[in-house]
């Protein structure tokens, strides 16, 4: 052996996925842990991320890893999809990603199942205008089969009172 190469490990966070690629990069997954940190700095090239969870105590760790990648860091509390005011919440979340400024963007939950497949699924269904029966057959997918059926509920009778901006708005979005 002449000499050792250095290889780097990229490991993306647990249920990590793009949501969109097309102009602009739209990502999923669970709470990125250290291990993942070497590919979201060298594969994704964030400009944002949005924690939609439940967890009021990030690790210092990880926010010093955004702070001097400059990535964005915004947390939106988020319990489940019972919660008093979370269509506020969500409405959030959706003005971050209508936002090509915000871009490339990373949405994580906990585990990258529930909180995030809500999001998702209703960025599907208002932004893209997927088919009720797709949304569900994604978020089963990502949740592991264990569909909630109160999350799949929230997705179908959600409506938002989001005011897009149309100078600003992805391409992806058809409003």
């Amino acid at each position: 052996m002449v000499g050792k190469q250095k290889v780097n490990k990229y490991i993306p966070p647990l249920n990590f996925s793009p949501v969109i690629s097309t102009e602009v990069s739209l990502y999923r997954s669970g709470y990125p842990m250290p291990i993942n940190y070497s590919f979201i700095m060298d594969q994704l090239h964030l400009k944002t991320i949005v924690y939609v969870g439940d967890k009021n105590k990030i690790s210092e760790e990880y926010l010093n890893f955004l702070k001097e990648q400059m990535i964005q860091f915004v947390y939106i509390p988020m319990e489940s999809c019972r919660d008093d005011g979370i269509n506020k919440e969500i409405d959030k979340v959706l003005e971050m990603i209508v936002n090509v400024d915000n871009y490339p963007m990373l949405i994580h939950s906990n585990k990258g199942k529930h909180r995030v497949g809500i999001i998702v699924g209703i960025v599907r269904k208002i932004l893209q205008g997927w088919s009720i029966a797709s949304i569900y057959q994604e978020y089963g997918l990502f949740s592991g089969g264990l569909k909630d059926e109160a999350d799949l509920e929230f997705i179908t009778m959600f409506i938002s009172h989001l005011e897009v901006y149309k100078d600003k708005m992805p391409k992806f979005v058809r409003m």
